[in-house]
C-alpha cells in the first residue's frame, strides 16, 4: 500500500504537518510495511508556506511588522524565482496583540515588507495567500512598503489602517519597487466579493474584524476614495473585479498596482506543491480539516484534494475534528468515508487538546479496516 497523507490544519489544535505525523504514527503501528507519504496542504490561508516547505521549498525567515505595527518574525517559501508569501503569518488576525481587533487601524504594511524581501532576493513570481486578514486597508500598507506614496492634503504620510484612507489626497506610484513591475503576482483567493458596497470588503468582512456598523460605512467610503486616487494615479481600476474585496481589499491593491491575478487557493497550492506527482502509484489518499461542514464544500482544501485524487483514480478518506455533513454530502464531495475525532472524544475541548493522540488512533483504524482499502 502506498498512502498519501494530505490534510489541512485542524485550526486551534494541530498544523497540517502535525496532523499528517499523527496519522502516520498510527498507520505504522499496524502496517509498518506500508509506504506513507506526507503531503500537507492548505487553501491559501495560514499553513500555505508550511505546505510549500513540506513539499521541498526553502523557508526564508524575515522580520516584519504585524497588523498593528508590532515586530513579528515570519517566513516565506522559495523555489527558484518563485516565492510563496502568506498574509496570515505577517499581518493576520492571529497576530493581533492579545487577540483584540483593530478594524480601523490594522494594516498590511508587514505583508509588503515580506514581498519586498522576496523581490530583493530575486523572486519574480510572487504567490500571495490572502486568508486570515486582520485589516481593511485595500492593501494600502502593502503598497506603501513597496514604495508607493500615499499622503494627505498637507503632503504628510498617512498612518496605517483603512480609516486613514478617508484623508488620503494624493497617490504617487513612481517609487514602486522596480522589480514589482517585472514580477508576476498571483493571489490565492476563494471569494468573489468586489471592493465596495453591500458585498464589499468592509460590509462582508469588516464585522469579523471588529468593525461596528458605523465603522463599516466609514471604511467603505475610505476605500472608495482610495480607489479613485489610485485610478487617477494611473493604476488599474479594479474595484469591481471579482475577488477584489478579499483580505480587506488587499486583493484590490495587488490587482490595481501589481497586476495580480486571482486563482482558487487550494488549486494553486496543489499545483505549487506538485501534488499530482504524489498521487502517482498511490492506493489511498487521506485528507481533512478541523471541521467538515458546508464551507468545506465551497472550495476548501479537502474537497480540492478529493477532486485531484478522484481524477487520478485514487480513493479518498476524510478525517476531521467534527463532521456536520450528511453521508450523501460526504459521498458527493468525493470521499469514500469520514472519520471524526468527535466519535472518539465527544467533548470538544478534550478532543482539541488530545488531537494528536486521537488522530493516531484514527491512523490505526485506517490501517486495520479493510473498508479503508
Amino acid at each position: 500500500m502506498r498512502v498519501v497523507l494530505a490534510p489541512d490544519k485542524f485550526k486551534g489544535s494541530l498544523s497540517a504537518v502535525g496532523v499528517a505525523r499523527a496519522l502516520a504514527r498510527g498507520i505504522a503501528e499496524v502496517r509498518p510495511e506500508w509506504t506513507v507519504l506526507s503531503a500537507p496542504i492548505a487553501d491559501g490561508g495560514d499553513g500555505t508556506v508550511d505546505a510549500a516547505v513540506a513539499a521541498g521549498w526553502a523557508r526564508v525567515p524575515v522580520e516584519t511588522t504585524g497588523p498593528t505595527g508590532a515586530p513579528v518574525p515570519t517566513s516565506y517559501a522559495r523555489s527558484g524565482e518563485t516565492a510563496v508569501v502568506e498574509l496570515a503569518s505577517a499581518v493576520g488576525l492571529s497576530l493581533l496583540p492579545d487577540g483584540v481587533p483593530d478594524a480601523l487601524r490594522a494594516g498590511t504594511f508587514g505583508l509588503g515588507v515580506v514581498i519586498r524581501h522576496a523581490l530583493d532576493a530575486g523572486a519574480r513570481s510572487i504567490v500571495i495567500g490572502l486568508g486570515g486578514s486582520a485589516s481593511t486597508d485595500a492593501g494600502a500598507g502593502m503598497l506603501t512598503a513597496l514604495g508607493v506614496t500615499i499622503t494627505d492634503a498637507d503632503g504628510a504620510p498617512l498612518p496605517p489602517g483603512g480609516a486613514a484612507l478617508a484623508r488620503a489626497a494624493h497617490v504617487d506610484l513612481a517609487g514602486l519597487h522596480p522589480a514589482a513591475a517585472q514580477a508576476r503576482f498571483t493571489l490565492a483567493c476563494d471569494v468573489d466579493n468586489p471592493l465596495l458596497g453591500r458585498a464589499g470588503a468592509a460590509a462582508i468582512y469588516g464585522p469579523q474584524k471588529g468593525a461596528t456598523q458605523g465603522d463599516v460605512a466609514l471604511l467603505d467610503d475610505a476605500l472608495a476614495s482610495f480607489a479613485d486616487l489610485l485610478a487617477a494615479a494611473g493604476a488599474l481600476d479594479a474595484r469591481d473585479v471579482p475577488g477584489a474585496g478579499a483580505a480587506g481589499g488587499t486583493a484590490f491593491g495587488a490587482m490595481a498596482v501589481l497586476g495580480a491575478q486571482a486563482r482558487p487557493g487550494v488549486e494553486l497550492v496543489l499545483e505549487l506543491t506538485d501534488f499530482a506527482a504524489e498521487l502517482d502509484g498511490a492506493d489511498l489518499v487521506v485528507t481533512g480539516e478541523g471541521s467538515l461542514d458546508e464551507q468545506t464544500l465551497h472550495g476548501k482544501a479537502p474537497v480540492g484534494v478529493a477532486a485531484a485524487a478522484r481524477a487520478a483514480g485514487v480513493p479518498v478518506i476524510a478525517v476531521c475534528g467534527r463532521n456536520l455533513l450528511s453521508a450523501g454530502q460526504i459521498r458527493a464531495a468525493g470521499f469514500r468515508r469520514e472519520l471524526a475525532l468527535a466519535e472518539l472524544e465527544p467533548d470538544p475541548a478534550r478532543s482539541m487538546a488530545n488531537a494528536a493522540d486521537l488522530l493516531q488512533r484514527i491512523g490505526r483504524t485506517i490501517a486495520s479496516d479493510p473498508v479503508a482499502r
